[in-house]
């Protein structure tokens, strides 16, 4: 707890709050199977804390952030309950398709008191909006992200992706439709996983 606590800057109440959304997952994770079930022994470090090391490329100016196919919530919620005690003016919306998983982030939301806006919707049906700050995790490849990403983007928008072994690849599959700014991060929490830092998305005309 005062590793997660110092790393982070964050309070003891944030850190409690974490928690409680730690419980609820695995309570509502024997009903409705939210996570994979080989991860569930190890789930603060492959879902929370793989979740919350994107705070760190959040900048304090961000007004919007948008998390696609957020499923139990990484690393959207993780980020939405960090982030409330950082910077409180960030509004932060979720959006998932199963109605499910919608369920139990509005759970989340009020056992832990959060302000966030969850939507129940595909992220090609959200309203014509720009954000500062999109996230998504394990949602599908590069190529799509960023189809998926672009209408919501302004140049400066930056986009966090979490990748695995395969990130490489998907770059390079996705240069073939796509001109795009792209940092490479290590992930703190998989040797072999990847955070790409994304922006000035391009769409190359006639591209793949």
């Amino acid at each position: 707890m005062k590793n997660f606590m110092e790393k982070y800057n964050v309070s003891r109440e944030t850190y409690d709050k974490l928690k409680t959304y730690e419980s609820l997952l695995r309570e509502w994770q024997g009903r409705f199977n939210l996570i994979g079930k080989g991860t569930i022994e190890n789930i603060w470090e492959r879902h929370f804390l793989d979740s919350a090391q994107l705070i760190n490329f959040i900048p304090n100016t961000a007004k919007k952030m948008c998390d696609f196919g957020s499923g139990a919530g990484f690393p959207g919620m993780v980020l939405a309950i960090m982030l409330q005690e950082k910077t409180p003016y960030l509004k932060v919306t979720l959006v998932e398709s199963t109605g499910k998983k919608t369920m139990f982030l509005n759970q989340v939301k009020q056992d832990t008191n959060t302000d966030v806006e969850i939507l129940n919707c595909r992220v090609e049906n959200l309203s014509t909006q720009k954000f500062d700050i999109i996230t998504s995790r394990a949602m599908t490849n590069l190529n799509n992200l960023l189809a998926y990403a672009y209408p919501y983007c302004k140049k400066e928008t930056l986009c966090l992706f979490p990748k695995g072994k395969k990130y490489a690849e998907e770059i390079e599959e996705a240069k073939k439709g796509w001109r795009f700014d792209c940092q490479i991060k290590d992930s703190e929490q998989s040797s072999e996983g990847k955070i790409l830092l994304i922006n000035n998305i391009v769409k190359i005309k006639g591209g793949k």
